[in-house]
């Protein structure tokens, strides 16, 4: 394909929704560019400048410079917090240790904002609150162990928030983006999904914890869906990692928020 040049200046142009699979960049200039929600799936980087790139993300497969770099950061978390290497275990013990110590966490997290009320709100650089967030992992946990694993019929609370690509059908799921609950309701709502999981995951057998879940949530399923590739300690296990990634990224904004609010 011939080249195009493109002779406007794009600098802080917004690009919502582009498809440019293939697309090929050479001599640009994306300096301070941000991608949001974006697949960068099997991008290939020639002679680029990284220098204080910050990326959150799917590493799997992501090589720098020759290096696996998936391993060594998911080595380096585990490091980090005690716990977490065990959030997808096969083994409904080791999860439910894990997402014990992902509680204790987050109860630290959560004193810190209770204690500071300005931070329940709060957001850095356009990153979800930790009220918000609690709303998600409620959410999550209403997708994949209340819908997906026990079937309920009201699986879905309507303060959950879902994953900005699903705001439009929430509302199919009794879901309301635009509510407004107080921290006191979120934290109510949150305690009782917490307890759920764990006393799920402390009376699940193994068999049952091997088996194909009763279905999927309606974002992971369009009717085709091969339930046989799936288990009730993987969907299990995507509840334990939403809950150390958000931890991860809530404790990252409550520091940038905390730095910017007067002492």
């Amino acid at each position: 394909m011939a080249p195009v040049s493109c002779d406007d200046d794009a600098r802080g142009a917004r690009f919502d929704a582009l498809e440019a699979p293939g697309a090929r960049f050479w001599l640009s200039d994306l300096t301070g560019a941000r991608f949001e929600q974006t697949s960068l799936a099997d991008v290939v980087m020639r002679g680029v400048d990284l220098s204080n790139a910050d990326v959150d993300g799917d590493l799997r497969g992501l090589v720098l410079n020759g290096v696996a770099v998936a391993p060594l950061v998911e080595a380096e978390l585990d490091r980090r917090h005690p716990g977490r290497a065990s959030r997808r275990s096969p083994d409904p013990a080791a999860q439910l240790a894990a997402f014990e110590a992902a509680q204790r966490a987050w109860d630290a997290t959560i004193d810190r904002a209770a204690s500071r009320p300005a931070l329940r709100d709060a957001r850095a650089d356009g990153e979800w609150s930790i009220a918000q967030t609690l709303r998600h992992l409620v959410f999550a946990t209403d997708g994949w162990l209340r819908h997906a694993v026990l079937g309920l019929p009201d699986a879905f609370a309507p303060i959950g928030l879902p994953f900005t690509e699903w705001w439009d059908q929430a509302a199919g799921l009794g879901v309301d983006v635009a509510a407004t609950p107080t921290w006191d309701e979120v934290l109510a709502v949150r305690a009782e999904r917490t307890a759920q999981v764990r006393a799920f995951l402390a009376d699940v057998s193994r068999e049952h914890f091997a088996a194909p879940p009763a279905g999927l949530p309606p974002w992971h399923d369009d009717g085709t869906a091969d339930l046989s590739a799936w288990s009730v300690a993987r969907c299990l296990g995507v509840i334990g990692n939403e809950e150390w990634e958000h931890l991860r990224f809530t404790m990252r904004d409550l520091d940038a928020v905390e730095r910017g609010l007067a002492p």
